[in-house]
């Protein structure tokens, strides 16, 4: 394992290599190609960032809504068996809440942009709901 440079600071090298020099370079195609990959590593970058703690929190709001202990992925199919076999609704405590502050750390990281997602951020801060 390395130590320097880690992870995260290579992906932003690569992103701001991109951005400033390659792109300004580019035209046409190529150049949209440049800034898909350019979006990508900055979804890698907060994925980096912010992803397992938000990992984090999503499985420990299914443990205590599922009363268990288990891997994210299969706490998830536990979750859709019960809401598919109609033992959790959206008026079982807690799935709404859990619905919403998952989809927000989900957004955060794909789209933190999106001006959607930044009034339900806002919402959520001040604990009015999304």
């Amino acid at each position: 394992m390395m130590d320097k440079p880690t992870l995260a600071e290579i992906v932003t090298a690569v992103r701001e290599f991109i951005e400033t020099k390659a792109l300004p370079e580019l035209r046409g195609h190529t150049a949209f190609h440049a800034r898909v990959a350019a979006n990508a590593l900055a979804i890698a970058e907060r994925e980096i960032a912010t992803g397992m703690p938000a990992a984090e929190r999503e499985r420990a709001r299914l443990k205590a809504m599922l009363g268990r202990d288990d891997t994210l992925e299969n706490l998830n199919r536990a979750l859709c068996a019960r809401i598919a076999a109609g033992e959790i609704t959206l008026e079982t405590p807690g799935l709404a809440d859990h619905l919403k502050a998952t989809t927000l750390d989900k957004v955060a990281i794909d789209q933190p942009g999106y001006s959607g997602f930044k009034a339900a951020a806002a919402r959520a801060d001040r604990g009015d709901g999304v």
